[in-house]
């Protein structure tokens, strides 16, 4: 089950790659901000050990980079649909999940530059595609997975035997170790 809600979580994923996408090349006919290829300049150093230089434009890389940690974010946001976290609060909390994503394995590269460093115009364009990211994965990964059905908390819980909870399931005799 949790492993179907993955492979829906990412296919979500690339759903809100694909709106976070489009929202950016409509923002940058309005702002004029070229295209970033901080993306694959990440996957680079992630793979090889290797900087490129700033003026690198590795496009493939781009898009492999791109698409395939918006599947991955996305699958985990499967998986929260799954386990009952859904909705729009979610949604918040995988936008921060996602920044958190990108900044990590940016900054610890040396590919990026911390966030706030930033001008307020890239922080608020950075945040608002992660955002748009997020909201659409979530409403698609909401649709695509149910809700796994509640345990009761006593049969989940059990002891520390691994034995079930339920007071039907024991035979009321103390062994050796009770």
């Amino acid at each position: 089950m949790w492993a179907r809600a993955a492979v829906r979580g990412a296919v979500a994923g690339l759903v809100g790659v694909a709106a976070m996408t489009t929202a950016e090349k409509l923002e940058q006919q309005v702002t004029h901000r070229p295209n970033s290829y901080v993306p694959a300049r990440t996957l680079t150093a992630l793979t090889t050990g290797v900087r490129l230089p700033e003026s690198a434009r590795p496009l493939v890389r781009n898009h492999l980079m791109h698409w395939g940690t918006g599947a991955a974010v996305g699958a985990l946001r499967g998986v929260w649909s799954a386990a009952g976290l859904r909705g729009w609060r979610a949604n918040a909390w995988h936008t921060s999940v996602r920044l958190a994503v990108d900044q990590t394995l940016e900054n610890a590269t040396g590919v990026g530059a911390p966030p706030w460093t930033w001008s307020r115009q890239d922080q608020v364009v950075d945040v608002a595609g992660k955002a748009v990211y997020s909201f659409v994965t979530g409403a698609v990964a909401d649709r695509l997975v149910a809700p796994a059905r509640p345990r009761s908390r006593r049969r989940l819980l059990g002891d520390a035997w691994g034995r079930s909870g339920s007071p039907r399931d024991r035979s009321g005799a103390r062994g050796l170790w009770d």
